[in-house]
């Protein structure tokens, strides 16, 4: 993929984001956390994969060199290895770190609350209807056309997305392309929800929040398994609700993950951040500490239907055993890099 001839004329993104780092275990699983061990990552292919990312992600500009210490403390290509251990080829996991990336960029500069990075929950839904426009094209009048181009390549977000969809479309079939570009609307969907919530200091209940994450989540990673494996889960087995029930469930359950490993970072630099111990001990009337436990065992619950489930569908068809497998491999492989990346993650000092 060649980038476009004024990629040098291109603002970069304002200052690095922060990464603070304090007290609290570091490496090692949540105790008391159900999930599955992943296969270890190959270090070859995790040097190869973040190669390409980094200059892919330098040949577009996506962000400045200060940032280059988090590009990598993030492990893009140790994520994509861990959770896609059965992807055909380098090319897809590359793409499927292209991708990740992306969202992260989008997360980051438009919804993260940062003055330095010109991020604000205020009046998201611009930068974020934007944001779609970069992987669901704009039809109109050819001079139009031109400017939404031109526009589409204004930042990094928007170049990351536009470019990463261009680059999945050329080994995913046009079925796989869209379910990935409505997910990417469901994502949108869920960050503004946080937002509005943040704006009117609304303070949801358990259920609420976790409808919310339940679009504010890894989905749009985790259904592109059967594209980055080298195989399509049909639309019509795709449909099917059993099969977004356990799509759902795998998502709702590394989502939870992601709030109990990132929970320490967030309560240091964000106190009032919306997660799920946060929303559980507002809703119970109860401790941090217990609402801690109970979103461990709330994660539990939930990991435990899926794989029941999850189990049980993939008997019916070949092809449903084989994208359960394949999330079922994306939750364990998350669930690693969340529990070794000592970079990003701690745990609070509750046990």
């Amino acid at each position: 993929m060649s980038a476009p001839a004024n990629a040098g004329q291109r603002r970069l993104l304002p200052g690095p984001p922060s990464l603070r780092r304090s007290g609290g275990r570091r490496g090692g699983p949540v105790p008391g956390l159900r999930y599955q061990p992943a296969p270890p990552a190959d270090p070859a292919k995790v040097a190869e994969v973040d190669r390409r990312l980094e200059a892919w992600a330098r040949q577009l500009d996506l962000f400045p060199p200060a940032w280059s210490g988090d590009f990598a403390g993030f492990q893009f290509g140790r994520a994509v290895v861990l959770q896609h251990p059965a992807a055909l080829d380098l090319d897809r996991l590359t793409v499927a770190g292209e991708l990740l990336l992306a969202e992260n960029l989008v997360d980051s500069c438009y919804c993260e609350e940062d003055e330095g990075r010109g991020a604000s929950r205020h009046g998201l839904g611009g930068p974020l209807l934007m944001a779609q426009s970069a992987i669901d094209p704009f039809h109109g009048t050819p001079e139009l056309e031109k400017e939404w181009e031109l526009g589409m390549q204004a930042d990094g977000p928007l170049r990351s997305y536009h470019w990463a969809l261009k680059d999945f479309a050329r080994f995913a079939t046009p079925s796989q392309t869209d379910r990935f570009v409505h997910d990417i609307a469901r994502l949108h969907l869920g960050y503004l929800a946080e937002a509005a919530w943040a704006q009117t200091r609304y303070r949801p209940k358990v259920w609420e929040y976790l409808v919310m994450r339940q679009f504010n989540n890894f989905r749009p990673c985790l259904s592109i398994v059967d594209a980055v494996d080298g195989y399509e889960l049909p639309e019509a087995l795709y449909a099917r609700p059993e099969v977004q029930r356990i799509t759902a469930l795998a998502c709702n359950a590394t989502t939870i993950v992601n709030d109990l490993y990132s929970f320490a970072k967030e309560l240091e630099s964000d106190p009032e951040h919306l997660n799920l111990p946060q929303v559980v001990a507002a809703d119970e009337g109860r401790g941090l500490k217990h609402a801690y436990f109970r979103s461990i065992d709330i994660h539990n619950e939930v990991m435990a239907a899926f794989e029941e489930e999850a189990a049980a569908l993939a008997l019916t068809s070949p092809l449903v055993g084989r994208y359960a497998r394949g999330l079922s491999d994306w939750v364990a492989g998350n669930h690693e890099w969340h529990a070794t990346n000592s970079h990003r993650y701690h745990l609070p000092g509750y046990w």
